[in-house]
């Protein structure tokens, strides 16, 4: 399997309520990814409970049979969509891919 393991850290917004619509709203865009990309075996996504931590806002983890699989999703337009999303709200990222 081919795993891709992704954190974000979401942008300040003015209020804590916007912050977690926009949390909610990523987090929700990813999950639906599952639907219409063939390729996706496993996807989990997580929001950390804490609004204002110092911590990543959202983890994402997929796994796929190949790395031609993950290639795939990562030029599908779906998910090249949610990708316009999430750095019009992040500032940060971190990535893991590997093997298992």
């Amino acid at each position: 399997m081919f795993n891709h393991i992704v954190l974000f850290k979401l942008k300040d917004f003015q209020t804590d309520q916007q912050k977690s619509d926009v949390r909610n709203q990523i987090a929700n865009s990813l999950l639906n990814l599952k639907e219409n990309i063939t390729v996706l075996k496993y996807l989990e996504v997580g929001a950390n409970f804490e609004i204002n931590g110092s911590s990543f806002d959202i983890s994402l983890v997929t796994r796929f049979d190949s790395k031609e699989g993950f290639e795939i999703y990562r030029d599908h337009p779906d998910h090249q969509k949610v990708v316009a999303l999430v750095r019009a709200n992040t500032v940060d990222r971190a990535v893991v891919d590997y093997f298992d």
